[in-house]
């Protein structure tokens, strides 16, 4: 259980968003504080359960906090929802669609001896302000951090953040993951999930050691994408640090992280931006489309699994694995498609006798679909691929020269992120942070656009008169 000092933590942080704030310009304290706040807060069970509202933890303490000191501070900025009706409504059923869950899910579920409690008005009540503070990252990024020089400071940060928290990770390499043991009281997940190939695979004080490499594959991509682009940093400094990232990834022992690297890094090196936005909407439109093919029975399941088991017959067993527990889940999720099942672990196979959960959800979608519904996939997935899409529109008709340089890699590292959470549910408030910002720097985007277009035709007509 956590100790006293992780309760502790959490209670200061918004103290630490405040400091952060003075001393930082607004931008980079936004960044800083939320980042930090992911890297080195304790995680759940640590985490304040108050009556009528969700646990105040990790993932929505530091965006609650950073909320209240820009409003406090700045006031008002703009509306809060997206401009486009497509990103409001997407926001609306984000955040509303579990009203629906609730009343569809009124009746409790048995199994066996074993049974879950129907879901009530107050569980209505904690899933949405849940679900909107989720969702305040995406809101402040797509204020705060919608220009080019925002969004350089968040991939300085992500390659900076990366930096220091190799060190953790290199003691943990060393001495098996103890950190979140040592100072917060608990180990965070299983032990044995972190011994790989004869060593020790980093945690640190993340949720699991997938979590902590793909952090570091993001700090990768952003160390070798400032090498290539920026001219404000020391090119040999830059090149050191994208070189020593690259040899921590491969130390953090995670395979999909590292294929990830080996994907993105030769993209923000040889292509043009433009280019980049069009392979991340690619990568994006496969990761949405993945659960309705997994529906249909599209997916060569069985030829992918021979194909691995040539070469690695233990990683095919897990995949194996995995792909029977989502069948199995999406089958539950099928008997209530729409609007799901709800919290309280509805979503699962339970033994009819212990009561022990016999499913294991690994992927974000599985999860997503099964307690919120395809209603609730489509809105949260549907919002981190929006800015994609966005963005791809605008750069059909933009010039390379007027898109931000540092809008392509952020959005390769956005779109492998919906990729990650099909295997994984490494949904982070960094997801909904990068998010927010390409979705603000689209819009600004179209608003010039439209401005130039209506002053060129405003020329026009006055040259006829």
């Amino acid at each position: 259980m956590p100790n006293p000092i992780a309760f502790a933590a959490l209670a200061i942080w918004p103290i630490v968003t405040v400091l952060l704030f003075m001393r930082l310009p607004r931008e980079r304290a936004l960044i800083w504080s939320l980042m930090l706040g992911y890297l080195f807060l304790p995680e759940p069970p640590a985490a304040f359960d108050l009556p009528l509202m969700p646990p105040l933890n990790k993932h929505n303490v530091p965006a609650l906090a950073a909320f209240v000191i820009v409003l406090w501070r700045y006031g008002p900025q703009g509306t809060l929802l997206p401009v486009s009706w497509v990103g409001r409504a997407l926001i609306i059923t984000f955040v509303l669609s579990p009203i629906l869950t609730v009343v569809t899910n009124e009746d409790p579920v048995f199994f066996g001896q074993v049974g879950l409690p129907g879901l009530a008005l107050k569980d209505a009540a904690a899933l949405i302000v849940q679900q909107a503070l989720l969702i305040l990252p995406f809101l402040l990024a797509r204020q705060h951090l919608a220009n080019g020089g925002a969004q350089r400071d968040l991939m300085v940060a992500l390659m900076f953040g990366g930096l220091v928290y190799s060190l953790f990770m290199l003691i943990e390499m060393r001495l098996s993951p103890q950190l979140n043991l040592w100072v917060y009281g608990y180990y965070q997940h299983l032990f044995g999930q972190s011994i790989r190939s004869g060593g020790y695979r980093p945690v640190v004080f993340l949720y699991h050691g997938l979590w902590v490499a793909f952090f570091i594959m993001t700090s990768v991509v952003s160390a070798w994408a400032l090498w290539r682009m920026d001219d404000r940093l020391s090119r040999m400094k830059l090149l050191g640090a994208a070189l020593y990232l690259s040899l921590i990834i491969v130390l953090a022992k995670s395979f999909g992280a590292l294929l990830f690297c080996l994907m993105l890094v030769p993209a923000v090196l040889l292509f043009s931006r433009l280019m980049q936005i069009r392979i991340a909407i690619l990568i994006g439109l496969l990761a949405v489309s993945y659960p309705i093919m997994k529906g249909m029975n599209l997916i060569p399941e069985e030829r992918l699994l021979s194909a691995i088991a040539s070469f690695e017959p233990e990683r095919a067993n897990s995949l194996e694995f995995r792909f029977d527990n989502e069948q199995t889940l999406l089958d539950r999720a099928y008997i209530k498609p729409v609007f799901g099942w709800g919290s309280w672990g509805r979503n699962h196979i339970l033994d009819p006798v212990s009561g022990n959960i016999l499913t294991v959800t690994d992927g974000r979608w599985i999860i997503v679909i099964g307690v919120y519904g395809w209603v609730g996939f489509l809105a949260e997935f549907g919002l981190i691929l929006w800015p994609l899409i966005l963005l791809w529109r605008e750069s059909i008709a933009a010039r390379e020269d007027s898109i931000s340089p540092f809008i392509a890699p952020l959005s390769l590292i956005l779109a492998i992120n919906l990729a990650d959470m099909l295997p994984n549910a490494t949904l982070t408030p960094l997801t909904w942070l990068i998010a927010g910002a390409l979705t603000g720097y689209a819009e600004q985007l179209r608003a010039q656009r439209l401005k130039l277009q209506s002053h060129t035709a405003k020329l026009q007509w006055q040259s006829v008169m």
